[in-house]
């Protein structure tokens, strides 16, 4: 039961009661009462201090309020919720009770902004360290939070310089994945171990666990890009290299004549012969350990080549003679092969280089004939008309050619076709000439056939054939004017003279019968007339008309003065 309330009046008159009963007096009452009265002051200027700290109080965490709401509404953006605080009214605990809800919201909503600002900068520190590669040195820190501006356009400018970020990590990452990849296939070729190779370049390519991420910083990238330039140069040289010992296994297998079946065990190189370094090739097709092989194989085919350099040589030396013969050029045999002997048995020379200059030599032969192909079927041509022509001058010198006997019709076929054949003799000599010129002046060389300069064979035939045409020439004139002769001494004696006839015996083709002609005119009677040293031909002139025969023209026919009927006959 709660106690009776006592009011101050009770307590005074109460007071005042016992002050009488006591018998306190007047002074001493009045003391007491002031000093009550004082008391009570106190207590009431007190109670009036502390409610007024109570309203400074009050005011001052309003007023901190309404400040910490407009320092997170500024930091957040959003102004527009502070005229909605202004507008509260009422007393002060009235006021203070209505801004704390709305000041715990705020701050809740900041702390949740700061939180995302962190992750955020956080996530943004992290990658710029991977991509700098100080993230290799520990994590980073956590970045410090400007909570003056966690606005959303600035939270959205952090997310933009994440995702710019991101977007670069996952190039770098797609760059990697495709060296990497080319990396595994290089490793491969070359039977390395990819592991290995890897871990050399950053650990974190061939960790496990992935405790952590893979680098890529540009450090990490230079160092791959370094490895993949490195390692597909060594593909090159691995692969040059083995095409290289496939060729000469292929020219070892030729030189040595190495069956289809000892072949077959190295297709797997020769079919590397043409392939591209950027080739995608099977696995293991450039290990070291095949390389050596190949070499070992090499080796051995050298061993065994080198005992039959010498005979390859000088099969090489016998195909450059054959090739010389067959196209009238000079070689001196003997000479190359004493040579090649020589340094063959005495070692001074790599065997291997003389085949190569053999077969260079062979190269450059096959070359020549080829290049005097063309002046060697029109010499070809010349020299079967020159035998024509042979054959049909001793044909014609023939006095018995037209007797009838075996073989005459075949002769006078061969005849006919020889006088078409020699008829075409001055062209082909003014082409074949030409054609000898230009290639010498090509060239630079004369163009030898048989160990004689071709040009100066067709100046000595061509001069012969001169000189033939005019001795025929010289003979003619001298047959007429031994007729004429022959017809003036008919015109003096008055009798026919008989034409002059060659020996009756038959001459073998081909030896002249017009010697007895030349020689001079039938001594069996002397022609002394006055006709004849006054017009006619006396037997001392006609002598000297056969030696100036060459003098006096073709078409030229010396007739006596008075006897021109007579020479008719």
């Amino acid at each position: 039961m709660a106690a009776p309330r006592v009011s101050c009046g009770s307590l005074l008159q109460e007071l005042q009661v016992l002050w009488g009963e006591i018998g306190q007096n007047e002074a001493e009452r009045d003391r007491m009462m002031l000093q009550l009265e004082e008391d009570c002051l106190n207590v009431y200027r007190k109670k009036v201090e502390q409610t007024r700290k109570q309203k400074e109080d009050l005011i001052e965490a309003l007023s901190f309020g309404e400040s910490d709401i407009d320092r997170i509404l500024s930091a957040l953006g959003e102004r527009e919720a502070f005229s909605r605080v202004e507008k509260l009214g009422g007393t002060l605990m009235e006021q203070l009770t209505n801004v704390e809800p709305v000041l715990e919201d705020l701050r809740r909503r900041r702390d949740e902004r700061v939180k995302d600002f962190t992750v955020i900068q956080l996530e943004i520190v992290r990658l710029h360290a991977e991509i700098s590669g100080t993230i290799d040195q520990g994590h980073p820190a956590a970045p410090l939070v400007d909570e003056t501006n966690l606005s959303l356009s600035r939270l959205g400018e952090l997310k933009s310089q994440l995702n710019e970020l991101q977007t670069e990590k996952n190039l770098r990452l797609q760059k990697i994945d495709i060296q990497i990849s080319y990396i595994h296939e290089i490793c491969n070729m070359m039977s390395l171990d990819l592991k290995k190779t890897l871990y050399e370049v950053h650990p974190s390519f061939v960790e496990l666990g992935r405790t952590k991420s893979m680098s890529v910083s540009d450090s990490t990238l230079e160092r791959l890009a370094g490895e993949v330039h490195s390692l597909n140069q060594e593909k090159k040289q691995r692969l040059r290299k083995l095409q290289d010992l496939g060729s000469t296994l292929i020219e070892l297998w030729n030189l040595m004549d190495t069956p289809i079946d000892e072949q077959k065990c190295f297709d797997h190189v020769t079919s590397l012969m043409s392939v591209s370094p950027n080739t995608i090739m099977p696995q293991g097709c450039l290990a070291c350990e095949l390389i050596e092989k190949v070499e070992v194989e090499v080796k051995r085919l050298n061993c065994l080549k080198a005992s039959k350099m010498k005979e390859l040589v000088l099969t090489k030396m016998v195909e450059l003679e054959e090739l010389y013969r067959s196209v009238h050029m000079d070689i001196d045999s003997d000479y190359e092969r004493r040579i090649l002997n020589d340094l063959i048995d005495s070692g001074r020379a790599d065997i291997s280089d003389l085949l190569t200059g053999m077969d260079g030599r062979v190269t450059k032969a096959r070359e020549d004939a080829l290049s005097r192909k063309d002046i060697l079927e029109k010499v070809e041509k010349w020299t079967l008309a020159s035998e024509e022509e042979s054959w049909l001058d001793e044909y014609e010198r023939d006095q018995n050619r037209y007797n009838a006997g075996r073989g005459a019709h075949k002769n006078l076929k061969r005849a006919e076709k020889a006088r078409m054949l020699v008829s075409k003799m001055p062209s082909l000599l003014e082409n074949l000439t030409a054609k000898i010129k230009a290639w010498e002046k090509e060239k630079g060389v004369p163009f030898m056939y048989d160990k004689i300069r071709m040009l100066n064979s067709l100046e000595q035939y061509t001069t012969r054939r001169q000189q033939k045409d005019e001795e025929k020439r010289r003979s003619r004139e001298l047959k007429k004017l031994q007729e004429q002769f022959a017809a003036e001494q008919g015109a003096m004696f008055g009798t026919k003279p008989s034409p002059v006839h060659p020996p009756s015996a038959r001459k073998p083709l081909g030896q002249s019968s017009n010697v007895n002609i030349i020689g001079g005119t039938p001594t069996g009677r002397r022609v002394c007339t006055p006709m004849a040293r006054k017009g006619g031909l006396s037997s001392g002139k006609l002598k000297e008309a056969g030696k100036t025969a060459a003098f006096i023209p073709a078409n030229y026919v010396a007739l006596p003065k008075d006897c021109s009927d007579n020479s008719s006959q």
